[in-house]
C-alpha cells in the first residue's frame, strides 16, 4: 500500500471512529487505539505535506492562531424566533398563521410541527462544498456572523467530510458545553484564579471565539444539529425530511425531537421538556416549534427577522446573579459542618431562592465565594439550587471580603469542632449534639428509609423538643394521646401518624439497615448486605474481611461499618428496634436461586406502573443487584420515561435496555433480553 493509499485508509477509519464516539456514543475502540492511528497519520502527513488534505483528522487540533476573526455574509440570512410562554400564546400563534395563509387562499391549512429542544447555546453555520467543511460562522446579526471554522475544527460531533454530498449544503445547529464539562471547566479556572464563566452558554461562546484552536480544543465543545439551509442539489418538502438527511450523513441530531400532528400535542411536549430540564446533561432555555411543511414555510414567510412559522416556548432561566449575604453551617447526621447561602432573594427557574448549598468547606475555597459579593446561582427542575461561583471579574478585584471558614465551635451545641485529615468536612464530635440527633431521626423515616407518611422535618423537630423521641426506637412507642397535646395534631393526624409508624414495621431488611443510620451505608449497600448476610444476627457476627467480599464493599470502608456495628449505641438501636417489631431478616430465596442470579440492573427514568422502590424490590427479590450507575459490569439498564445520561451511556457500552414488560418477563423466568441498537426499551 503506498503513503498516500495508508493516508486516505487513515482517514476513513478516523471519521468512522470519530462518528461512532461524538455522534452515535458508541466507539468500538479505546481512546489510545484512536491516538494511535492519528499518530501514524500525523506523520505521514509531516513526511509528505501533499498528503495533507482541508478535511484531514489532523487539522481538528494544532492550526495555527488566527490574528482576528473575519467577518462573513451567510448565504442565507440566519433569523431570530418569537417567544410564547404559554398555552395561550401558543395557540394565538397558530391561529395567526391560519389567518395569514387564509389571506393567502389557503383556507384550511393542515399543519403537522417538528418540536425540538431549544439548546442554550451558541448558534453556528457550517458550509460544505463538494462534501468538504469550507467555513463555519457565528449567527452575528442574522446576515453577518465571524469566521470560526478555526475552532469548530477541533469539535470531534462536527464532520469535516461529508460522503454523498450535494456540491452546497449548509447545516445550521447549536455549539454547547454540557453541564459536567461545564463544572469541570470553573473548577480549573478557580483553581489557577482565572474568572469563572456564568454559564455554559457563555463558556461556549467563549471558547468558540478564541483565536488559538489550541486554546478552544482544550474545552469539550459538541453540537446539536437543527435544520438544513441553503443547498445545491438536494430537495426537501419538509424540515424533518432534512433532519433525516443529516443523521444519515453523520451529523449529531437530537433524539428527543418529534414531529406531532396538533397544537395539542406540541404543548404537551413543551411541557414534557420543561419537565425533563433537570435531566439533561445540556442545558435548553425553552423549545422550538416548527411548521414541518416546507412549502407553508414559504407561505407563511417572515415578519423582520422572525419567521411566522417557528416559535420559541421560552422556560423561566434557570441561572441568575444575587448577592450572596452570608455563609451558614447546618450540623449533619454524622456530625459534619454542611455550609450553605443565605441570598438576597432572585428569581430562578420561576421560583424565588433564598438558600442554596455549597456542598462543603473545600468546594468554597475552590469556588472562591466570599459573602458580600454578587454569585451565580442555578436551580434546573426540582434539583436544590446551588452556588456555582462568583460573578463574572467579582475574583479580580481588589479588597475583596474575607474567605468564609468554618466554625471553631458547632453553632449547635457549643462543642470545639475538628477536621479529620482525610476529610473534606470539619465535624462536631459530640453525638448528643441536638442537631445531629435531629439528622439521624429525619433520615429514618424518610422515604427511602422507613417512609413513614406524616413525619417531615418539623414534626421530628416537636417530637424531639418535648422529649418524646430520643432514639429512632422511641417512635414506635408514639400513643395517639401524646400526639394530641401537640400544636399541629388533631385526632385524624394523630391515629393517621400512628398507623403509619405502625405499617413501617412490614418495610424489607435492607430498608431498616439503611435507616440505622450508618456511615457508609447508603440504600445500594444496604441492599447489598441485605442479600448477603440475610439477616442481622449474621451481620452482626461477620468480621470485617467478611463484609469486605459483599460487592461494592472495599476494606476501609468494611472496617468502618463493622466498628459502627460494634458501638455500643448501635447494638442498643437495633435491639430495641427488634423489641419493637422490625424486620431484620430477608425474605425470599437466597439470591443464588432467583432468575436475575448474579445479575446487575441500574433503574433510571420513571416505569408505568412499579415505583424505584417496587422495582428494586422485585430485582432483589429475584436475586438481581441494582447499582446507581452504568458500567461495563451492568447486565440491563431498565429505562422508563425521562432516561436522562444513563440511556446514552449504556449505549455506549453495549448494555441491554429494557423497558418494565421486559423486565416483568425476566423476573418471571421468561428467556434473555436482546440489547437495544437505536437506545429504545426492548422486548425480552
Amino acid at each position: 500500500m503506498s503513503e498516500a493509499e495508508r493516508a486516505a485508509e487513515l482517514r476513513r477509519q478516523l471519521e468512522y471512529h470519530s462518528h461512532r464516539y461524538y455522534v452515535l456514543d458508541d466507539p468500538e475502540i479505546g481512546d489510545d487505539q484512536y491516538d494511535r492511528l492519528l499518530d501514524e497519520l500525523r506523520a505521514l502527513e509531516r513526511d509528505h505535506p501533499e498528503l495533507l488534505t482541508p478535511d484531514s483528522p489532523t487539522r481538528r487540533v494544532g492550526g495555527e492562531p488566527v490574528g482576528r476573526l473575519e467577518k462573513v455574509e451567510h448565504l442565507e440570512p440566519m433569523l431570530s424566533l418569537g417567544n410564547v410562554r404559554s398555552e395561550e400564546e401558543l395557540r394565538a400563534w397558530v391561529e395567526r398563521m391560519r389567518n395569514h395563509l387564509a389571506r393567502e387562499g389557503i383556507a384550511e391549512p393542515r399543519f403537522t410541527y417538528v418540536v425540538e429542544p431549544k439548546i442554550d447555546g451558541l448558534a453556528i453555520s457550517l458550509v460544505y462544498r463538494e462534501g468538504v467543511l469550507e467555513r463555519g460562522a457565528t449567527r452575528g446579526n442574522g446576515e453577518i456572523g465571524e469566521d470560526v471554522t478555526h475552532n469548530l475544527r477541533t469539535i470531534g460531533a462536527i464532520p469535516l467530510r461529508v460522503e454523498d454530498a450535494p456540491p452546497l449544503v449548509e447545516v445550521r445547529g447549536e455549539v454547547y458545553m454540557s453541564l459536567a464539562d461545564f463544572t469541570a471547566l470553573n473548577e480549573r479556572r478557580a483553581e489557577a484564579g482565572e474568572s469563572t464563566f456564568m454559564n455554559p452558554r457563555n463558556s461556549a461562546a467563549g471558547t468558540i471565539r478564541q483565536l488559538d484552536p489550541a486554546d478552544a480544543a482544550k474545552r469539550p465543545l459538541s453540537i446539536w444539529c437543527y435544520q438544513v439551509g441553503v443547498t445545491e442539489g438536494l430537495s426537501f418538502k419538509a424540515h424533518s425530511e432534512g433532519l433525516q438527511w443529516l443523521r444519515d450523513h453523520g451529523f449529531r441530531v437530537n433524539r428527543g425531537i418529534k414531529l406531532l400532528g396538533s397544537a395539542e400535542e406540541v404543548i404537551e411536549q413543551c411541557l414534557e421538556w420543561e419537565r425533563r430540564r433537570g435531566e439533561l446533561d445540556f442545558e435548553i432555555d425553552g423549545a422550538v416549534v416548527k411548521v414541518d411543511d416546507l412549502e407553508l414555510q414559504r407561505r407563511l414567510g417572515s415578519v423582520g427577522r422572525d419567521p411566522r412559522w417557528a416559535v420559541a416556548w421560552k422556560f423561566p432561566p434557570t441561572t441568575a446573579v444575587t448577592k450572596l449575604e452570608k455563609v451558614m453551617w447546618n450540623v449533619g447526621k454524622f456530625g459534619d459542618l454542611r455550609p450553605y447561602a443565605v441570598l438576597e432573594p432572585v428569581a430562578v427557574g420561576g421560583v424565588t431562592i433564598k438558600l442554596a448549598t455549597l456542598h462543603n468547606e473545600e468546594d468554597i475555597v475552590r469556588k472562591d465565594i466570599r459573602a458580600g459579593e454578587e454569585v451565580i446561582v442555578v436551580r434546573a427542575g426540582d434539583v436544590i439550587p446551588q452556588v456555582v461561583s462568583p460573578a463574572p471579574h467579582v475574583s479580580e478585584r481588589s479588597g475583596r471580603p474575607p474567605a468564609p471558614h468554618p466554625p471553631a465551635r458547632c453553632p449547635f451545641c457549643d462543642t470545639e469542632t475538628f477536621k479529620p485529615p482525610d476529610s473534606v468536612f470539619t465535624k462536631c464530635p459530640n453525638r448528643d449534639c441536638p442537631a445531629r440527633a435531629w439528622q439521624l431521626l429525619k433520615h429514618f423515616v424518610s422515604r427511602g428509609a422507613m417512609d413513614i407518611d406524616g413525619l417531615g422535618e418539623k414534626q421530628v423537630a416537636l417530637l424531639q423538643e418535648r422529649g418524646l423521641v430520643r432514639t429512632a426506637a422511641d417512635f414506635y412507642g408514639l400513643r395517639e394521646e401524646q400526639l394530641l397535646e401537640l400544636e399541629g395534631f388533631g385526632e385524624l393526624s394523630a391515629r393517621n401518624l400512628v398507623a403509619a409508624i405502625e405499617a413501617s414495621k412490614g418495610r424489607p431488611f435492607a430498608r431498616v439497615l439503611f435507616a440505622l443510620g450508618i456511615e457508609e451505608v447508603g440504600e445500594v449497600t444496604g441492599r447489598n448486605l441485605a442479600q448477603g448476610f440475610r439477616d442481622i444476627d449474621a451481620l452482626l457476627e461477620a468480621s470485617a474481611e467478611q463484609i469486605a467480599e459483599i460487592p461494592g464493599i472495599g476494606e476501609k470502608m468494611a472496617q468502618s461499618i463493622r466498628e459502627q456495628l460494634d458501638d455500643e449505641r448501635m447494638g442498643a438501636l437495633i435491639s430495641d428496634l427488634r423489641a419493637a417489631g422490625l424486620r431484620f431478616h430477608e425474605e425470599g430465596p437466597p439470591p443464588s436461586e432467583g432468575p436475575l442470579a448474579g445479575r446487575t440492573l441500574v433503574l433510571t427514568g420513571s416505569l408505568p406502573e412499579w415505583s424505584r422502590e417496587e422495582a428494586t424490590a422485585q430485582i432483589s427479590a429475584a436475586g438481581g443487584r441494582v447499582t446507581g450507575s452504568v458500567s461495563k459490569t451492568t447486565d440491563y439498564l431498565v429505562a422508563g420515561e425521562s432516561p436522562g445520561s444513563k440511556l446514552a451511556k449504556a449505549e455506549r457500552l453495549g448494555v441491554a435496555v429494557l423497558d418494565e414488560a421486559a423486565l416483568r418477563r425476566l423476573l418471571s423466568g421468561a428467556g434473555e433480553a436482546a440489547g437495544s441498537t437505536d437506545g429504545q426499551p426492548v422486548d425480552a
